[in-house]
């Protein structure tokens, strides 16, 4: 399975292992989510290697991440400093909410740990950093479609 991960013109498809070896910082989930175990990469000192950005250089407003079962969320740049991208538990990968499961600890709702994550986009172009975090399941059913059942 890859993730795929975007921002503005940039889009590639990434493999578990490829992200987790770009990661700069890894840790222990225990250390950011008191109570919850795993291992994982801090997501912001992620995406700093992924960009090869400095300091001083224009951050992000948000990140969309979407999840397997059709979850997403778009949450404030703000609230994702000690975001952690979890990859394994017990020393093996995930069994559930796998192969990647975003934890947010200073995020503004629990349901900002999405499970299951295939896409992490970098957004640029949200009205204003303050916006608050959005999140649910998307509707790809139209009701014509479920009239032909």
């Amino acid at each position: 399975m890859t993730i795929v991960v975007s921002e503005e013109e940039r889009r590639e498809s990434k493999t578990l292992e490829e992200l987790k070896e770009e990661a700069p910082d890894h840790v222990e989930l225990a250390e950011r989510v008191p109570g919850k175990e795993g291992r994982g990469f801090d997501l912001t000192a992620w995406y700093q290697a992924w960009t090869s950005r400095s300091d001083g250089q224009e951050l992000p407003t948000h990140l969309e991440v979407e999840a397997a079962d059709e979850f997403r969320a778009v949450i404030p740049w703000r609230e994702l400093g000690s975001a952690v991208l979890v990859y394994e538990q017990n020393g093996e990968p995930l069994r559930r909410g796998g192969p990647l499961r975003l934890y947010v600890p200073e995020g503004s709702s629990d349901c900002l740990h999405v499970k299951s994550v295939v896409k992490l986009s970098f957004l640029h172009t949200q009205k204003e950093a303050k916006d608050k975090a959005r999140f649910g399941f998307a509707n790809r059913v139209s009701p014509e479609s479920m009239l032909k059942r």
